[in-house]
């Protein structure tokens, strides 16, 4: 391309999307702006900055591990949402109180465990505490951990699949809206029935003490990151390969996938419909449940609306990259998890949602299917 296709490239999108050419001035500016706060500028533009105030190398570098581990869990939310969406063609509204579900469920398998191993000698106290010298980590109690790991993920599916029998299913051919109505209802019934029996206040669960932590160097610092968010950082890794691995490469995948392309021709042709719907809701509800208990083990703190409260940052992942796509989930829960933490370098920490959906809607305006477009599974 030379240099007058490029002017009359550069003229027609100016003219006819000025909201992409305003998308591309504004991220070069951001781009800029960041680049020249990590470095010395002041022997470089005689101290003056885009917008002022300097910024450690080691600063941003936690801004960007805070906002991964956040992506991934968003991510690894999201995946189910975007499968639920995809193969029964509704807007899940109950999907971040499986995450709740799964956290609640994990944590006080986890605690009965360390009060069996760990020979705690304070009372099974509110919501599964046994006081501040018997708080939970990786270090001090890795079976009851595992084990509560295992235990979010199944006790999410059981929940998940008993509602789709008593509500979803009954209602499955009645569409989309209707769905959506009811997992409304549904989200309202799980949240107070938790807080029915756990109560409403935030309680910690983890040992912050005593958790070993290992600092990443950089140029000018470093960045420290404990064992619990590298606990985090790879069960979310591995989960999502093998999330990958089952939709490329076994029967159940491939079904899926059919169903999302096209539901009556998957029918038609002998997929299992019902299985695939029931897989559907095992695979999403297990992986939003884990989801939960790993974002405890990393915050450390437990409440019954930390669903809820994640529930639009999924949502946004989901529909940035592409709803229905299981790949666009996780991509753009990373997105929105990063763009929320290293806007922190512009704006106050009260704002951090607001640049996550700021970015979501440019991105949108630019390509409104979503980054991998389209209805899809895979």
């Amino acid at each position: 391309m030379d240099v007058a296709e490029t002017y009359s490239t550069g003229r027609r999108v100016l003219v006819e999307r000025p909201a992409v050419a305003l998308l591309g001035v504004v991220l070069l500016y951001l781009l800029v702006d960041l680049i020249l706060k990590t470095v010395d500028v002041s022997v470089q533009l005689g101290g003056i900055h885009l917008i002022g105030g300097e910024l450690a190398v080691s600063r941003l570098g936690r801004f960007l591990l805070d906002g991964l581990i956040v992506g991934l869990v968003v991510g690894l939310a999201g995946v189910g949402l975007s499968m639920t969406y995809s193969i029964l063609n509704f807007a899940n509204f109950a999907h971040g109180d499986y995450i709740t579900t799964g956290a609640f469920s994990g944590w006080l398998t986890a605690y009965v465990v360390g009060f069996i191993t760990l020979s705690v000698d304070a009372p099974f106290g509110d919501i599964f505490l046994f006081g501040e010298s018997s708080l939970i980590s990786v270090t001090n109690a890795p079976v009851a951990v595992v084990l509560g790991l295992i235990a979010s993920g199944l006790g999410t599916v059981a929940i998940v699949l008993l509602l789709d029998r008593w509500v979803y299913r009954p209602m499955r051919d009645k569409g989309g809206i209707p769905l959506l109505i009811a997992s409304i209802g549904v989200a309202l019934a799980l949240r107070y029935a938790i807080v029915f029996v756990f109560g409403t206040s935030s309680a910690g669960l983890t040992s912050t003490s005593d958790i070993p932590q290992f600092d990443i160097p950089l140029s000018d610092g470093t960045v420290p990151i404990d064992l619990h968010e590298i606990t985090l950082i790879v069960a979310a890794i591995v989960l999502m390969f093998g999330i990958h691995f089952l939709l490329q490469r076994t029967k159940l995948g491939k079904a899926m996938r059919a169903m999302a392309d096209n539901k009556d021709l998957a029918q038609v042709t002998g997929i299992p419909t019902e299985r695939v719907i029931r897989a559907t809701w095992i695979i999403g509800g297990g992986l939003a449940g884990i989801a939960g208990f790993l974002i405890v083990l990393e915050r450390g703190v437990i409440s019954f609306n930390m669903g809820w409260r994640l529930l639009l940052l999924i949502f946004a992942g989901v529909i940035l990259g592409g709803i229905g796509s299981v790949y666009g989930a996780m991509a753009g829960g990373i997105i929105i998890g990063i763009a929320s933490r290293v806007s922190l370098v512009w704006i106050p920490s009260d704002f951090a949602r607001v640049a996550a959906f700021t970015v979501m809607i440019l991105v949108l305006l630019y390509r409104p299917e979503g980054l991998f477009g389209g209805v899809k599974t895979a």
